[in-house]
């Protein structure tokens, strides 16, 4: 007869997610995860593995949570500038104020951290670019549709380049940058994308 689990899996993960966001891979053992959900260490073992399957879960969960809806409804928006600017000014917002201040994004955290030598979570951060990219590159071409780029612009160039921004404002707010100073470094980097001045 298979083990009944008699804890809610999906609030043991979603603890599991927040406690490797905040501290990163590296600094976060075992014991940390047991004390944090409250289970032992066989439950957590029988439920999702060792600390690696664990911590790919919790990646994996932070992006079908918090990353893909963000960038769906960026690719999703049809204002062009304005959606972009939009999603600079809600992620700053997030990474400088509220309940995960400073705490990064688990996406960037992951790319400058050990753990991207594994190639399952190597795989997930490239999707994850790709992802990333594709929504800016969506913006852009709707901004340009409307006009709000000057001629000559390349949107697949400026949405490589806005993606390598959004993982300044994580890096950075996560070292303690203030909002003002990410967004004044968001603004110039809009102003050079598009070819346009604020």
């Amino acid at each position: 007869m298979a083990d009944v689990k008699h804890f809610d899996q999906d609030a043991a993960l979603e603890t599991v997610v927040r406690l490797f966001w905040r501290q990163g891979v590296a600094s976060t053992g075992i014991q940390d995860i047991v004390t944090a959900t409250g289970l032992n260490r066989s439950s957590l073992y029988a439920t999702f593995g060792g600390k690696q399957q664990l911590y790919m879960a919790a990646l994996e969960r932070y992006v079908t949570d918090r990353s893909r809806p963000a960038l769906g409804r960026l690719t999703e928006d049809e204002r062009g500038l304005p959606a972009v600017t939009d999603f600079f000014a809600g992620l700053i917002e997030t990474r400088c104020t509220g309940e995960y201040a400073r705490w990064g994004c688990m996406i960037s955290n992951a790319h400058t951290g050990a753990e991207n030598t594994d190639l399952k979570v190597r795989a997930l951060l490239d999707r994850q670019h790709q992802r990333l990219r594709d929504a800016f590159h969506a913006a852009l071409r709707t901004a340009q549709a409307r006009g709000q780029l000057a001629p000559g612009t390349d949107p697949a160039a400026g949405a490589e380049v806005l993606a390598l921004v959004a993982y300044g404002v994580n890096l950075r707010s996560r070292a303690g940058a203030s909002a003002d100073d990410l967004a004044r470094t968001v603004g110039a980097a809009l102003d050079a994308v598009t070819g346009r001045s604020s």
